[in-house]
Protein backbone atom coordinates (compact mmCIF):
# COMPACT_ATOMS: atom_id res chain seq x y z
CA UNK A 1 0.00 0.00 0.00
CA UNK A 2 2.69 2.64 0.91
CA UNK A 3 4.16 2.37 -3.06
CA UNK A 4 0.63 2.68 -4.07
CA UNK A 5 0.42 5.51 -1.94
CA UNK A 6 3.65 7.32 -3.86
CA UNK A 7 1.68 5.98 -7.41
CA UNK A 8 -0.75 8.00 -6.69
CA UNK A 9 0.64 11.43 -5.67
CA UNK A 10 2.74 11.16 -8.65
CA UNK A 11 -0.98 10.50 -10.55
CA UNK A 12 -2.09 13.13 -9.35
CA UNK A 13 0.76 15.83 -9.81
CA UNK A 14 0.87 14.55 -13.53
CA UNK A 15 -3.07 15.20 -13.51
CA UNK A 16 -2.93 19.15 -12.37
CA UNK A 17 -0.03 19.54 -14.89
CA UNK A 18 -2.22 18.33 -17.79
CA UNK A 19 -4.66 20.68 -16.10
CA UNK A 20 -2.54 23.76 -17.27
CA UNK A 21 -1.29 23.19 -19.88
CA UNK A 22 -3.13 24.13 -23.18
CA UNK A 23 -5.73 22.33 -24.87
CA UNK A 24 -5.02 22.93 -28.22
CA UNK A 25 -2.07 24.69 -28.25
CA UNK A 26 1.30 24.64 -26.35
CA UNK A 27 3.28 27.63 -24.56
CA UNK A 28 6.92 27.74 -26.16
CA UNK A 29 9.20 30.12 -23.68
CA UNK A 30 11.83 32.46 -24.66
CA UNK A 31 14.34 34.38 -23.14
CA UNK A 32 12.09 37.56 -23.26
CA UNK A 33 8.52 36.67 -23.41
CA UNK A 34 6.08 33.81 -23.16
CA UNK A 35 3.42 33.20 -26.27
CA UNK A 36 1.47 30.84 -27.64
CA UNK A 37 2.61 29.16 -30.49
CA UNK A 38 2.07 25.85 -32.66
CA UNK A 39 -1.71 26.02 -33.76
CA UNK A 40 -2.97 22.84 -35.12
CA UNK A 41 -3.14 22.25 -38.75
CA UNK A 42 -6.41 21.39 -40.10
CA UNK A 43 -7.09 17.92 -41.51
CA UNK A 44 -10.35 18.52 -43.33
CA UNK A 45 -8.04 20.78 -45.76
CA UNK A 46 -6.11 17.87 -46.58
CA UNK A 47 -6.47 14.36 -48.43
CA UNK A 48 -8.10 11.13 -47.28
CA UNK A 49 -8.35 7.80 -48.87
CA UNK A 50 -12.19 8.70 -49.60
CA UNK A 51 -10.84 11.59 -51.60
CA UNK A 52 -8.63 9.07 -53.72
CA UNK A 53 -11.44 7.16 -54.57
CA UNK A 54 -13.40 10.20 -56.15
CA UNK A 55 -9.95 10.65 -58.05
CA UNK A 56 -9.74 7.29 -59.39
CA UNK A 57 -13.84 7.29 -60.12
CA UNK A 58 -13.17 10.75 -61.56
CA UNK A 59 -15.80 12.30 -58.85
CA UNK A 60 -14.16 15.11 -58.86
CA UNK A 61 -17.80 17.16 -58.07
CA UNK A 62 -18.34 14.72 -54.95
CA UNK A 63 -14.73 15.13 -53.56
CA UNK A 64 -15.46 19.25 -53.55
CA UNK A 65 -18.66 18.58 -51.56
CA UNK A 66 -16.75 17.10 -49.21
CA UNK A 67 -14.39 19.85 -48.57
CA UNK A 68 -17.15 21.22 -45.84
CA UNK A 69 -18.04 18.65 -42.98
CA UNK A 70 -21.22 16.86 -42.56
CA UNK A 71 -22.59 16.38 -39.28
CA UNK A 72 -22.03 12.80 -39.18
CA UNK A 73 -18.40 11.81 -40.47
CA UNK A 74 -18.21 7.89 -40.85
CA UNK A 75 -15.63 5.78 -41.29
CA UNK A 76 -15.69 2.27 -42.40
CA UNK A 77 -13.01 -0.06 -43.32
CA UNK A 78 -13.25 -3.84 -44.09
CA UNK A 79 -10.26 -5.87 -43.90
CA UNK A 80 -8.82 -9.66 -43.99
CA UNK A 81 -5.44 -10.18 -42.43
CA UNK A 82 -3.39 -11.26 -39.75
CA UNK A 83 -2.37 -10.63 -35.86
CA UNK A 84 -1.29 -12.36 -33.37
CA UNK A 85 -4.42 -12.53 -31.28
CA UNK A 86 -6.62 -13.47 -33.98
CA UNK A 87 -4.69 -15.09 -36.90
CA UNK A 88 -6.32 -14.32 -40.03
CA UNK A 89 -9.46 -13.12 -39.67
CA UNK A 90 -12.23 -10.89 -41.65
CA UNK A 91 -12.79 -7.49 -39.95
CA UNK A 92 -15.33 -4.53 -40.35
CA UNK A 93 -14.65 -1.86 -38.22
CA UNK A 94 -16.23 1.44 -38.22
CA UNK A 95 -17.01 4.77 -36.52
CA UNK A 96 -19.10 7.83 -36.43
CA UNK A 97 -18.03 10.53 -35.40
CA UNK A 98 -20.25 13.97 -34.60
CA UNK A 99 -20.99 16.78 -32.35
CA UNK A 100 -23.91 16.89 -30.08
CA UNK A 101 -24.85 20.85 -31.06
CA UNK A 102 -24.40 22.81 -33.95
CA UNK A 103 -22.53 24.91 -32.05
CA UNK A 104 -19.36 22.61 -31.69
CA UNK A 105 -18.91 23.52 -28.52
CA UNK A 106 -18.50 20.04 -27.27
CA UNK A 107 -15.55 17.95 -27.74
CA UNK A 108 -15.99 15.82 -30.55
CA UNK A 109 -18.08 12.76 -29.88
CA UNK A 110 -17.48 9.35 -31.10
CA UNK A 111 -19.18 5.56 -31.16
CA UNK A 112 -17.23 2.91 -32.93
CA UNK A 113 -18.59 -0.64 -33.93
CA UNK A 114 -16.43 -4.00 -34.49
CA UNK A 115 -17.57 -7.59 -35.74
CA UNK A 116 -14.45 -10.14 -35.93
CA UNK A 117 -14.20 -13.60 -37.49
CA UNK A 118 -10.81 -15.40 -37.52
CA UNK A 119 -9.36 -18.83 -37.52
CA UNK A 120 -9.09 -19.33 -33.98
CA UNK A 121 -12.80 -19.57 -33.78
CA UNK A 122 -13.21 -16.19 -32.11
CA UNK A 123 -16.49 -14.73 -33.28
CA UNK A 124 -16.54 -11.19 -31.44
CA UNK A 125 -18.59 -8.10 -31.55
CA UNK A 126 -17.87 -5.04 -29.60
CA UNK A 127 -19.35 -1.22 -29.54
CA UNK A 128 -17.80 1.80 -27.62
CA UNK A 129 -18.55 5.43 -26.98
CA UNK A 130 -17.81 8.73 -25.56
CA UNK A 131 -20.68 11.30 -26.25
CA UNK A 132 -20.26 14.81 -24.91
CA UNK A 133 -22.95 16.79 -24.31
CA UNK A 134 -24.26 20.13 -23.85
CA UNK A 135 -20.97 22.49 -24.07
CA UNK A 136 -19.38 19.38 -22.16
CA UNK A 137 -21.19 19.52 -19.19
CA UNK A 138 -21.81 15.62 -19.44
CA UNK A 139 -19.99 12.97 -21.04
CA UNK A 140 -21.58 8.87 -21.33
CA UNK A 141 -19.10 6.20 -21.83
CA UNK A 142 -20.11 2.74 -22.99
CA UNK A 143 -18.51 -0.63 -23.64
CA UNK A 144 -20.68 -3.33 -24.54
CA UNK A 145 -19.23 -6.41 -25.52
CA UNK A 146 -20.26 -10.46 -27.01
CA UNK A 147 -17.50 -12.51 -27.96
CA UNK A 148 -17.08 -16.50 -28.25
CA UNK A 149 -13.11 -16.18 -27.26
CA UNK A 150 -10.70 -19.46 -27.70
CA UNK A 151 -7.44 -18.41 -26.37
CA UNK A 152 -4.01 -19.14 -25.52
CA UNK A 153 -2.84 -18.27 -21.94
CA UNK A 154 0.30 -18.82 -19.95
CA UNK A 155 -0.38 -18.50 -16.70
CA UNK A 156 -0.01 -15.73 -14.35
CA UNK A 157 3.03 -13.15 -14.09
CA UNK A 158 5.68 -11.13 -16.46
CA UNK A 159 7.87 -14.01 -16.59
CA UNK A 160 5.67 -16.80 -18.18
CA UNK A 161 7.12 -18.93 -20.96
CA UNK A 162 5.51 -20.63 -24.33
CA UNK A 163 5.98 -23.92 -22.65
CA UNK A 164 2.74 -22.97 -19.78
CA UNK A 165 0.64 -22.26 -22.73
CA UNK A 166 -2.83 -23.37 -21.32
CA UNK A 167 -5.44 -23.06 -24.19
CA UNK A 168 -8.84 -21.74 -23.03
CA UNK A 169 -12.09 -21.19 -24.25
CA UNK A 170 -15.63 -18.90 -23.52
CA UNK A 171 -18.72 -16.25 -23.84
CA UNK A 172 -18.03 -13.10 -22.18
CA UNK A 173 -20.80 -10.80 -22.02
CA UNK A 174 -19.57 -6.93 -20.91
CA UNK A 175 -21.91 -4.17 -20.20
CA UNK A 176 -20.56 -0.80 -18.89
CA UNK A 177 -22.11 2.61 -18.70
CA UNK A 178 -20.77 5.67 -16.74
CA UNK A 179 -22.39 9.14 -16.75
CA UNK A 180 -19.57 11.82 -16.06
CA UNK A 181 -20.85 15.45 -14.61
CA UNK A 182 -18.30 18.53 -14.87
CA UNK A 183 -16.98 19.79 -11.63
CA UNK A 184 -14.74 22.21 -12.86
CA UNK A 185 -13.29 22.90 -16.53
CA UNK A 186 -12.47 19.76 -17.98
CA UNK A 187 -12.63 17.83 -14.63
CA UNK A 188 -15.23 15.30 -13.78
CA UNK A 189 -16.84 12.99 -11.25
CA UNK A 190 -18.49 10.33 -12.47
CA UNK A 191 -20.53 7.14 -11.49
CA UNK A 192 -21.26 3.79 -13.32
CA UNK A 193 -22.09 -0.19 -13.52
CA UNK A 194 -19.90 -2.82 -14.93
CA UNK A 195 -21.06 -6.53 -15.66
CA UNK A 196 -18.36 -9.41 -16.73
CA UNK A 197 -19.68 -12.28 -17.55
CA UNK A 198 -17.77 -15.59 -18.78
CA UNK A 199 -19.81 -18.82 -19.44
CA UNK A 200 -18.82 -22.08 -21.45
CA UNK A 201 -15.43 -21.80 -19.91
CA UNK A 202 -12.96 -24.68 -20.62
CA UNK A 203 -8.97 -25.43 -20.77
CA UNK A 204 -7.26 -28.07 -21.90
CA UNK A 205 -3.68 -27.67 -19.62
CA UNK A 206 -0.57 -26.21 -20.09
CA UNK A 207 1.43 -27.92 -22.75
CA UNK A 208 4.59 -28.93 -20.55
CA UNK A 209 1.63 -31.26 -18.89
CA UNK A 210 2.13 -29.25 -15.35
CA UNK A 211 -0.80 -27.68 -13.51
CA UNK A 212 -1.96 -24.63 -14.97
CA UNK A 213 -2.35 -21.56 -13.26
CA UNK A 214 -5.99 -21.34 -13.70
CA UNK A 215 -6.34 -24.46 -11.97
CA UNK A 216 -4.01 -22.92 -8.82
CA UNK A 217 -5.91 -20.14 -8.84
CA UNK A 218 -9.54 -21.69 -8.65
CA UNK A 219 -10.99 -22.93 -12.52
CA UNK A 220 -14.95 -22.12 -12.47
CA UNK A 221 -16.95 -22.73 -15.75
CA UNK A 222 -18.42 -19.58 -15.25
CA UNK A 223 -18.02 -16.83 -13.27
CA UNK A 224 -19.73 -12.99 -12.86
CA UNK A 225 -18.58 -9.69 -11.60
CA UNK A 226 -20.89 -6.96 -11.06
CA UNK A 227 -20.34 -3.87 -9.43
CA UNK A 228 -20.61 0.16 -8.94
CA UNK A 229 -18.10 2.65 -9.92
CA UNK A 230 -16.75 5.76 -9.00
CA UNK A 231 -15.13 7.44 -11.78
CA UNK A 232 -12.67 11.17 -11.42
CA UNK A 233 -11.65 11.90 -14.97
CA UNK A 234 -9.44 14.94 -16.15
CA UNK A 235 -10.07 15.09 -20.31
CA UNK A 236 -8.44 17.73 -22.11
CA UNK A 237 -8.81 16.31 -25.80
CA UNK A 238 -10.74 17.96 -28.34
CA UNK A 239 -10.79 14.70 -30.50
CA UNK A 240 -10.26 11.32 -28.84
CA UNK A 241 -10.14 9.73 -32.35
CA UNK A 242 -6.58 11.42 -32.86
CA UNK A 243 -5.57 13.89 -30.46
CA UNK A 244 -3.43 16.57 -31.19
CA UNK A 245 -3.18 18.04 -27.98
CA UNK A 246 -4.13 17.91 -24.04
CA UNK A 247 -4.29 15.00 -22.23
CA UNK A 248 -6.46 12.16 -19.87
CA UNK A 249 -5.92 11.23 -16.26
CA UNK A 250 -8.57 9.42 -14.77
CA UNK A 251 -9.49 7.29 -11.50
CA UNK A 252 -11.83 4.57 -11.03
CA UNK A 253 -12.79 2.61 -8.45
CA UNK A 254 -14.95 -0.66 -8.89
CA UNK A 255 -16.63 -2.40 -6.14
CA UNK A 256 -18.59 -5.61 -7.26
CA UNK A 257 -21.41 -7.49 -4.63
CA UNK A 258 -22.40 -10.79 -4.23
CA UNK A 259 -26.24 -8.59 -4.00
CA UNK A 260 -25.62 -7.50 -7.35
CA UNK A 261 -24.97 -11.24 -8.57
CA UNK A 262 -20.91 -11.27 -8.20
CA UNK A 263 -19.64 -14.59 -7.41
CA UNK A 264 -17.45 -12.75 -4.44
CA UNK A 265 -17.01 -9.14 -3.25
CA UNK A 266 -13.85 -7.78 -4.81
CA UNK A 267 -12.20 -4.31 -5.48
CA UNK A 268 -10.28 -2.70 -8.06
CA UNK A 269 -8.42 0.82 -8.40
CA UNK A 270 -7.48 1.86 -12.46
CA UNK A 271 -5.31 4.82 -12.84
CA UNK A 272 -4.82 5.92 -16.38
CA UNK A 273 -2.84 8.54 -18.00
CA UNK A 274 -2.34 9.72 -21.27
CA UNK A 275 0.12 13.34 -22.57
CA UNK A 276 0.07 14.62 -26.14
CA UNK A 277 2.56 17.11 -26.88
CA UNK A 278 2.85 19.00 -30.46
CA UNK A 279 6.11 19.47 -31.59
CA UNK A 280 6.02 21.65 -34.14
CA UNK A 281 3.92 24.35 -35.71
CA UNK A 282 4.28 23.46 -39.35
CA UNK A 283 3.10 19.25 -38.52
CA UNK A 284 0.81 17.52 -36.82
CA UNK A 285 3.19 15.58 -35.13
CA UNK A 286 2.93 14.34 -31.73
CA UNK A 287 5.00 12.74 -29.09
CA UNK A 288 1.76 10.53 -26.95
CA UNK A 289 2.77 9.03 -23.44
CA UNK A 290 0.17 6.53 -21.98
CA UNK A 291 0.38 4.50 -18.51
CA UNK A 292 -2.34 2.26 -16.46
CA UNK A 293 -1.95 0.84 -13.02
CA UNK A 294 -4.70 -1.20 -11.88
CA UNK A 295 -4.66 -3.14 -8.44
CA UNK A 296 -7.33 -5.36 -7.33
CA UNK A 297 -8.22 -7.15 -4.10
CA UNK A 298 -10.48 -9.91 -2.89
CA UNK A 299 -11.22 -12.69 -4.64
CA UNK A 300 -11.06 -11.79 -8.57
CA UNK A 301 -12.51 -14.17 -10.90
CA UNK A 302 -9.23 -15.71 -13.09
CA UNK A 303 -10.53 -14.13 -16.42
CA UNK A 304 -11.62 -10.71 -14.72
CA UNK A 305 -7.51 -9.99 -13.41
CA UNK A 306 -5.79 -7.40 -15.41
CA UNK A 307 -4.44 -8.16 -18.66
CA UNK A 308 -2.62 -6.76 -21.22
CA UNK A 309 -4.65 -5.78 -24.02
CA UNK A 310 -7.81 -5.14 -21.73
CA UNK A 311 -7.98 -1.64 -21.94
CA UNK A 312 -11.47 -0.37 -23.12
CA UNK A 313 -9.81 -0.36 -26.64
CA UNK A 314 -7.94 -3.43 -26.11
CA UNK A 315 -4.56 -1.76 -27.73
CA UNK A 316 -2.20 -2.32 -24.47
CA UNK A 317 1.36 -4.25 -25.35
CA UNK A 318 1.60 -4.56 -28.68
CA UNK A 319 3.99 -6.98 -29.40
CA UNK A 320 1.96 -9.47 -27.70
CA UNK A 321 -1.42 -11.23 -28.46
CA UNK A 322 -3.92 -10.00 -25.97
CA UNK A 323 -3.87 -11.81 -22.92
CA UNK A 324 -0.34 -13.02 -23.21
CA UNK A 325 0.34 -11.89 -19.47
CA UNK A 326 -2.19 -11.39 -16.32
CA UNK A 327 -2.03 -11.02 -12.70
CA UNK A 328 -3.89 -9.28 -9.83
CA UNK A 329 -1.80 -6.04 -10.13
CA UNK A 330 -0.83 -4.18 -13.27
CA UNK A 331 1.17 -1.88 -14.33
CA UNK A 332 1.88 -0.55 -18.18
CA UNK A 333 3.80 2.28 -19.78
CA UNK A 334 4.17 3.56 -23.66
CA UNK A 335 5.64 6.07 -25.61
CA UNK A 336 4.62 6.71 -29.30
CA UNK A 337 6.10 9.49 -31.59
CA UNK A 338 3.48 10.63 -34.98
CA UNK A 339 4.43 12.02 -38.11
CA UNK A 340 3.18 12.62 -41.23
CA UNK A 341 5.26 11.05 -44.51
CA UNK A 342 3.45 12.97 -47.35
CA UNK A 343 2.36 16.67 -47.03
CA UNK A 344 -0.94 16.09 -48.09
CA UNK A 345 -1.85 14.38 -44.82
CA UNK A 346 -3.10 10.84 -46.27
CA UNK A 347 -0.02 9.11 -45.04
CA UNK A 348 1.97 8.70 -41.65
CA UNK A 349 4.13 6.88 -39.65
CA UNK A 350 4.82 6.00 -35.88
CA UNK A 351 7.53 4.01 -33.89
CA UNK A 352 6.87 3.48 -30.29
CA UNK A 353 7.56 1.30 -27.40
CA UNK A 354 6.28 0.07 -24.46
CA UNK A 355 6.84 -1.91 -21.25
CA UNK A 356 4.71 -3.90 -18.68
CA UNK A 357 5.13 -5.69 -15.27
CA UNK A 358 2.55 -7.95 -13.77
CA UNK A 359 2.64 -9.51 -10.25
CA UNK A 360 3.26 -12.96 -9.75
CA UNK A 361 1.39 -15.83 -8.91
CA UNK A 362 2.88 -16.65 -5.60
CA UNK A 363 4.26 -13.46 -4.16
CA UNK A 364 2.18 -11.03 -5.68
CA UNK A 365 5.20 -8.55 -6.26
CA UNK A 366 6.47 -6.94 -9.42
CA UNK A 367 9.50 -9.27 -10.46
CA UNK A 368 10.02 -9.05 -14.08
CA UNK A 369 9.39 -6.31 -16.48
CA UNK A 370 7.90 -7.39 -20.47
CA UNK A 371 8.87 -4.36 -22.89
CA UNK A 372 8.37 -4.27 -26.79
CA UNK A 373 9.03 -1.83 -29.43
CA UNK A 374 7.42 -1.44 -33.04
CA UNK A 375 6.77 1.31 -35.97
CA UNK A 376 4.16 1.14 -38.29
CA UNK A 377 2.07 3.47 -40.80
CA UNK A 378 -1.17 5.39 -40.86
CA UNK A 379 -3.33 6.65 -43.54
CA UNK A 380 -6.39 9.24 -43.21
CA UNK A 381 -9.60 7.21 -44.35
CA UNK A 382 -11.58 10.50 -42.82
CA UNK A 383 -9.89 13.80 -42.73
CA UNK A 384 -13.18 15.43 -41.18
CA UNK A 385 -12.40 13.39 -38.34
CA UNK A 386 -9.35 12.74 -38.50
CA UNK A 387 -9.26 9.37 -38.45
CA UNK A 388 -6.61 7.10 -39.27
CA UNK A 389 -5.99 2.85 -40.13
CA UNK A 390 -3.15 1.58 -38.04
CA UNK A 391 -1.07 -0.82 -39.69
CA UNK A 392 1.76 -1.39 -36.88
CA UNK A 393 4.64 -4.14 -36.59
CA UNK A 394 6.06 -4.74 -33.19
CA UNK A 395 8.16 -7.40 -31.01
CA UNK A 396 8.76 -8.13 -27.53
CA UNK A 397 10.41 -10.99 -25.60
CA UNK A 398 10.14 -14.70 -25.83
CA UNK A 399 9.62 -14.64 -29.50
CA UNK A 400 6.26 -13.09 -29.86
CA UNK A 401 6.01 -10.44 -32.86
CA UNK A 402 3.28 -9.74 -35.05
CA UNK A 403 0.51 -7.39 -37.32
CA UNK A 404 -1.61 -4.88 -34.92
CA UNK A 405 -4.31 -3.22 -37.28
CA UNK A 406 -6.80 -0.09 -35.58
CA UNK A 407 -9.10 2.22 -36.60
CA UNK A 408 -8.40 5.44 -35.18
CA UNK A 409 -5.01 6.05 -33.13
CA UNK A 410 -4.50 3.20 -30.45
CA UNK A 411 -4.40 5.52 -27.45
Amino acid sequence: MKKLKYLFCLFIVLSFYNGYAQKDTLLVKTNTTEKTQLPIIDSSKQLDAIDILYRILGKTAAETKRQKSSKLNFSLVPAFGYSLSTGFAVDLTGNVAFYTSSSHKENLSAIDAETIYDTKGQIIFTSRSEIWAHSNDYKLVTDLRLERYPEDTYGLGAGTRQAKDNPIDFTYMRTYFTVFKKMLPDFYGGVGYNLDYHYNITQKGNADNTVSDFTKYGFAPQSTSSGFTLNLLYDSRRNKINPLGGGLASITYRDNYTFLGSDHNWQELNLEFKKFLKLSDKSNNILAFWSIAQFTSGNVPYLDLPANGEDMYNNSGRGYEQDRFRGKNFLYLESEYRFGITKNGLIGGVVFANAESLSEFQTNRFQKVAPAAGTGLRIKVNKHSDTNVCLDYAAGLYGSHGLFVNLGEMF
